[in-house]
């Protein structure tokens, strides 16, 4: 896969919500987007809008302040672009057009304020850039309305924008949860957007529902703390964000140090919300994303070629490039695997596959770390790596066969506990692919050019490794060994040609 040379520049994203003012700068505009700096303030520029019409003089003062050291730190970080966005607080307040327009002054840029429908699509468009081809409903929870809306693939659907983000409804149920509970049920029930999620996925975007979700990772025990692609059945989440709200009603939530302390009082009423979606859509899944309208904005911006690209494999190219000795060889392991898979007739899903390359992008990322490391240590960065278009299962496998191409697979060479997560066929699949990591590794001393010089044969139950007549003196019984154990695990005996 060739991947286009990044921009020069960085870009920023000021985004001035509801609840909170962010900044976020990227290293360049390109379709998977690595963060080099990420920062918010909780202002609460929605706290009252529903039941007064306007911003609040102390949160119009408070983003203001973080709007002028967020100007300071774009020039700080020499910054070559910056997009700044306002969504429903401002859109809806009858003195926002006067805060835009000195928080323009202050940020010395444009400040496009999103229509409820450029909101939605914006969410939308995120989903689509950091999950890999979503099917299902995306849901927009900020601090001042809710975002609902189709998407298929890469096609976005119409959406609905409703004033029950978490602000605004505590706003206009005078903070009354039952109160909230009837004003989310009427503007939920039946609601067409929500009757098209039946027996798929809902996506849930936003930084109070990613507070629920991180209130249950740390409840259920769940073992991987990245927060994109946490995936939860909808009866489990049904019942958790029941059971959350009573404890939020008994005040047992009130100090709970994994949530920012000024959106504890949200939790109760984000619950609600979620509560309401999942009892009308009844999707099969609740699948969190960290990728939403900061995210869209910037996709919607690439070309259509690059638009099209999977994300995650731009993101293990990114890898290889930043990190491993020779980018062009990781590629050409792709095409080796490729060519080992066909010949011993490995059926892939499309999904496997598209993790196979991406292992292979990624097999050569620990050259740098300690011997006696390496596979701890990539497994971690693999596992933990922030970028999208993977689940959590696909990560563990991803991670676990670069583990195996380090470890090997010896009784010492114990896979991490993560691999619970895990069918036995995937396990069996990651260390087939990571006993090939080795053999070519060794065969390559990971240098471009020598793997398209070695080629597969199969007779009767024997596997053969043919290396081309320039190549035959990398032959070693090291080599040999190693492919020997490779050829076991598909079920042949195997062997090494001269050509």
């Amino acid at each position: 896969m060739k991947r286009p040379a990044p921009r020069a520049a960085s870009v920023g994203v000021i985004d001035i919500g509801s609840n909170s003012v962010r900044l976020v700068v990227y290293q360049a505009m390109e379709r998977s987007l690595v963060t080099v700096f990420n920062e918010k303030a909780l202002c609460g520029l929605g706290r009252e809008v529903q039941t007064t019409g306007l911003l609040a003089t102390d949160a119009v003062d408070k983003a203001l302040t973080a709007l002028k050291r967020f100007r300071a730190l774009c020039k700080v970080q020499k910054v070559g672009e910056v997009h700044a966005i306002a969504t429903a607080a401002c859109r809806d307040a009858s003195n926002g057009p006067d805060f835009i327009a000195r928080a323009e002054k202050i940020c010395g840029a444009p400040i496009q304020i999103l229509t409820g429908p450029e909101e939605a699509r914006y969410s939308a468009l995120g989903v689509i850039s950091g999950i890999h081809k979503p099917d299902g409903i995306v849901g927009d929870l900020g601090g001042g309305s809710l975002e609902l809306i189709d998407v298929r693939g890469h096609q976005v659907r119409s959406g609905v924008t409703l004033p029950l983000g978490s602000l605004a409804l505590q706003d206009l149920a005078e903070k009354s949860l039952k109160k909230a509970q009837r004003i989310a049920s009427e503007a939920l029930t039946d609601l067409p957007q929500l009757l098209a999620g039946q027996n798929r996925t809902f996506y849930a975007v936003g930084g109070t529902w990613r507070a629920l979700a991180r209130i249950h990772i740390i409840q259920s025990g769940y073992p991987l703390g990245v927060m994109h692609g946490y995936a939860i059945p909808a009866t489990d989440a049904l019942a958790f964000v029941r059971r959350l709200r009573r404890l939020v009603a008994a005040d047992m939530l009130a100090d709970i140090e994994a949530v920012a302390e000024a959106r504890r009082p949200l939790l109760a009423y984000a619950a609600l919300v979620l509560e309401h979606v999942i009892r009308v859509a009844k999707p099969t899944t609740v699948v969190f994303s960290t990728f939403g309208v900061r995210e869209g904005l910037l996709y919607s911006k690439l070309p259509d070629a690059e638009r099209a690209q999977d994300g995650l494999l731009c993101a293990a190219q990114g890898l290889n490039e930043l990190l491993s000795r020779s980018a062009q060889h990781a590629r050409e392991l792709m095409e080796w695997t490729d060519r080992l898979f066909r010949v011993v007739h490995i059926r892939e899903t499309e999904e496997e596959r598209r993790l196979r390359h991406a292992a292979c992008l990624m097999s050569d990322i620990g050259w740098r770390m300690h011997p006696d490391h390496r596979g701890e240590q990539t497994y971690g960065i693999i596992l933990n790596g922030n970028f999208g278009s993977i689940s959590h299962e696909g990560r563990i496998f991803a991670a676990l066969s670069v583990f195996f191409r380090y470890e090997g697979l010896g009784n010492e060479a114990k896979p991490p506990a993560l691999t619970e997560q895990l069918s036995p066929a995937q396990i069996d699949r990651a260390r087939l692919l990571g006993t090939a990591f080795r053999v070519a590794h060794l065969i390559s001393a990971a240098r471009p050019g020598v793997l398209p010089a070695t080629h597969f044969r199969t007779q009767d139950r024997k596997l053969m490794l043919v290396f081309e007549h320039q190549m035959v003196d990398l032959v070693a019984d090291r080599v040999g060994g190693r492919f020997k154990q490779l050829a076991r695990l598909v079920g042949r005996s195997g062997s090494i040609v001269r050509s």
